[in-house]
């Protein structure tokens, strides 16, 4: 596919062979910056071939690929204007350029300001080569929840027992708009979910990132990237989403953007409160006694979030070449969380109550500059990014034992800050007449972590928490610098594209722990720098379908929620939560086959060989009655994964193949169910199983169906049945159902939705986690069955007029934060 603009074809020396002029009503060529996409067909026997795509800037096309005798159609397309298809001949005998008839286009009579498009096509997902894109915000099933429930309903997606997430059985790395997302874990996972999904354009879901990502990505990438259109002058959305079971969790938010001259900008503000509950049951067995000793630990959880959020964003089009791009995003969360807990079994029995709040703040902001340097086509982007976080958790616990004897424990405040900076510069040199791209780019990186804790463990005087003074201190320090180069070569021969990349990573980290008066724990510092390389191999069996191989080595540094010795969670006799500070890098070897078809269709495996991978589990010093929750380092860790990707069109099956045709441009008015299966078989080295350790086939179905009085309904439900995910035996399918019906009224200005989640409240986990000493059986079961009704108004000025702040290049940004 070419890509091509009008000033590039001079530059490089070509003569114009076809010009077309098409304009704007109301809109004079100098001012005209819209994107057009421009086919050219050839007709042949009353049928149209393929000759290629290009992409222009402005009124003018101008062609200088010399065509043979015959007939030809160009379409001339562009966002929010119907489409205008132009017929010419070219003749044996003609002397020089064609000039064609000039066009005017029209625009569209509905607005499809929201609307995702690919080419002329409107889709909700599309499948390529290296990466599967989601539309979010038109999808009604995704986009009336958080980020965190949206994403969690993608393709290949599965959420493990622990709660983070993987692609096709490899672990992700989370991008939000290509910046990093240096939070993990459950910090992460919250954000996730404070964030709402109705702000996200589209997902990008990236198998086997290359070169120009960060090296430290384990083996996949989740690009999130929220609302980047404009529309000119002032517009605005107004939307809610009411959730409620036996709690109430509204969401209320409101979302103004415009376009002025060379300014665009956006702002989005909301609320979210969120009342819920959560049951823990950790039936525990420590086998280093004899008998072996059992008890039963059961936590129930009453949890309140509120978070408020504020996202701004502003482009100024320095140059009809050149964009400057700032964006400020504010979360502003206060929780608040009540456990009753109990201990129970031979002459155990014990009773407890604890109040954790949490009060935290994230703070981001970025400064980019794009532009192209000449007129053939390459590309600067240079990015300066600003990622703050901190929170503030205290913990107060009163226990009782079979004695009735009450005391406090686990009294603690937490004071956590994390800081992080980073400089990246991204360089593209295409070269069109040797189909061959050269990226290169580098970036340093800094994060910085401070953590300090106090406590007072199994106190039998209240008034030692209520005066400040704390018998116990953990001061933990982590730092982190990070240079990286990369440079990436890609080269398009006949049917084949070959990519080939090596990215450089130094990393200078440091981690220190301190008790009470500077008595130290641990300290650890050492260098880490490494080569990796990548390489990926396509070919083109026709327009519509394709084959590839890719290869690549990443690594994951250890986040800060698994290094951190501090701990705010419950703590009492029975148990024990630490960080392990000397935990090590994981270094992975990811190997992938993929097919491709039509977009839609999918078919691949992979197999990653990851080494001192680390995995949450509990363990049991000997002859002591005491569970540790910690991450523990495995020599190997390997998995393979297959997986199957298919729509199932309804309306060819019932309807016939015309209703079919006419419908398939248009996704959200189609009846089809979407496929997804994968197989996951992992081994482990350094681990003996309690358990038979078999591989898991997690099935997840979507589909939408037009009903009458132009409702929508879309249906979705997974199931990840028995079997050994990772290191744990999932002992009880985990398995979830959701329904929703929409309607659009108003010209589509406003949206209703009723929806149900968990329609038969299956939604739980039940694990077996063996570790040293110690055989845990896990249950969590969340208030995951709620109902939901969602309203969304749009108004405002409703005149499309596109805000051309894209610059193509071919890399993407780097950074991003693990959920594990």
């Amino acid at each position: 596919m070419a890509f091509l603009v009008t000033s590039q074809l001079f530059a490089q020396g070509n003569p114009p062979f076809l010009e077309l002029n098409n304009s704007i009503p109301n809109l004079p060529c100098e001012n005209d910056l819209n994107e057009r996409t421009v086919f050219l067909e050839e007709i042949t026997n009353n049928s149209l071939q393929k000759i290629g795509t290009y992409r222009s800037i402005g009124c003018l096309f101008v062609l200088s690929q010399t065509l043979p005798a015959g007939k030809y159609a160009l379409t001339v397309s562009t966002l929010g204007y119907e489409d205008r298809k132009v017929e010419f001949e070219v003749r044996p005998d003609h002397p020089g350029k064609i000039i064609l008839n000039p066009v005017t286009l029209s625009e569209k009579t509905n607005n499809i300001s929201e609307v995702m498009v690919y080419g002329n096509k409107r889709q909700f997902i599309k499948v390529e080569a290296d990466k599967t894109i989601v539309s979010v915000k038109e999808n009604p099933m995704l986009s009336t929840g958080s980020t965190y429930d949206a994403v969690k309903k993608l393709p290949g997606i599965v959420a493990s027992p622990t709660g983070g997430l993987t692609l096709n059985g490899k672990g992700v790395a989370i991008y939000i708009d290509g910046a990093p997302s240096t939070m993990s874990g459950t910090d992460l996972q919250n954000y996730l979910s404070s964030l709402p999904a109705s702000a996200i354009e589209k997902v990008e879901l990236i198998y086997n990132p290359g070169a120009a990502y960060d090296a430290n990505s384990s083996g996949s990438v989740i690009n999130i990237v929220t609302t980047t259109k404009r529309m000119k002058g002032v517009n605005a959305s107004f939307n809610i989403n009411y959730n409620f079971n036996k709690y109430q969790k509204p969401s209320p938010q409101i979302l103004v953007n415009g376009k002025e001259k060379r300014l665009s900008w956006q702002t989005m503000t909301g609320y979210n409160y969120i009342e819920g509950e959560t049951k823990n049951t950790n039936d525990q067995v420590f086998t280093s006694f004899n008998p072996e000793q059992h008890i039963v630990q059961n936590n129930f959880n009453n949890n309140i979030w509120r978070n408020f959020y504020f996202r701004a964003g502003t482009n100024y089009k320095l140059t009809d070449n050149s964009n400057l791009l700032l964006n400020y995003n504010v979360n502003l969360a206060n929780n608040r969380t009540t456990t009753d807990g109990s201990v129970i079994g031979g002459n155990n029995n014990f009773s407890s109550n604890s109040l954790s709040k949490d009060k935290n703040n994230v703070h981001e902001l970025s400064l980019q500059y794009k532009t192209k340097l000449d007129t053939l086509g390459r590309t600067l982007d240079v990015t300066a990014y600003m990622n703050l976080f901190d929170k503030t958790p205290t913990t107060r616990s009163t226990g009782h034992d079979w004695t009735d004897q009450s005391y406090n424990f686990n009294n603690g405040k937490i004071n956590f800050g994390l800081q992080n900076y980073y400089l990246k510069y991204d360089l593209s040199f295409p070269f069109q007449k040797w189909d061959f791209t050269l990226n290169t780019g580098g970036k340093y990186n800094i994060i910085e972590v401070q953590n300090n804790g106090q406590y007072n463990f199994n106190s039998g005087s209240a008034a030692i928490f209520d005066s400040g003074i704390y018998g116990d201190r953990i001061d933990f320090d982590y730092s982190e610098n990070n240079l990286a180069f990369y440079i990436e070569a890609r080269k398009k021969i006949k049917k084949f594209h070959f990519t080939a990349g090596l990215r450089f990573e130094d990393f200078q980290v440091e981690r220190n722990a301190t008790r009470s008066f500077g008595e130290p724990i641990e300290r650890i510092k050492y260098s880490n720098t490494n080569l990796f390389p990548n390489a990926s191999l396509m070919y083109e069996i026709n327009d519509n379908m394709n084959v590839s191989g890719n290869y690549s080595r990443k690594i994951a540094q250890p986040d800060y929620n698994v290094l951190d010795p501090n701990n705010n969670s419950a703590f009492d006799r029975y148990n024990s939560s630490q960080g392990n500070l000397s935990l090590d890098p994981t270094f992975f070897d990811n190997y992938e086959l993929k097919y491709t078809a039509f977009q839609f269709v999918s078919v691949g495996a992979n197999y990653t060989v990851s080494k001192d991978n680390n995995r949450f589990v509990f363990n049991a010093e000997p002859g002591e009655l005491v569970s540790n929750a910690s991450a523990q380092q495995f020599d190997k860790l390997n998995i393979f994964s297959a997986y199957l990707s298919f729509p199932i069109p309804l309306d060819y099956i019932f309807k016939g193949k015309d209703e079919f045709l006419k419908r398939i441009n248009t996704m959200d008015k189609m009846n089809y169910i979407f496929v997804n299966v994968n197989y996951v078989k992992s081994e482990i080295e350094g681990l003996s199983f309690p358990f038979d350790v078999q591989p898991v086939v997690n099935y997840s179905f979507q589909s939408q169906l037009m009903l009458p009085w132009e409702i929508t309904n879309t249906m979705s439900y997974f199931i990840l049945p028995k079997g050994t995910w990772e290191i744990y035996g999932i002992s009880k399918p985990i398995q979830q159902f959701d329904v929703s019906f929409n309607r659009d009224f108003m010209n589509k200005n406003l949206k209703i939705g009723l929806h149900c989640f968990d329609v038969f409240n299956a939604n739980e986990v039940n694990a077996l986690i063996a570790g040293q000493n110690l055989n845990t059986n896990y249950r969590q079961k969340n208030d995951s069955r709620h109902f939901r009704v969602s309203l969304t108004w749009n108004f405002g000025n409703s005149k499309l007029q596109q805000d051309n702040t894209n610059i193509d290049t071919e890399k993407m940004k780097q950074g991003g934060g693990l959920l594990k």
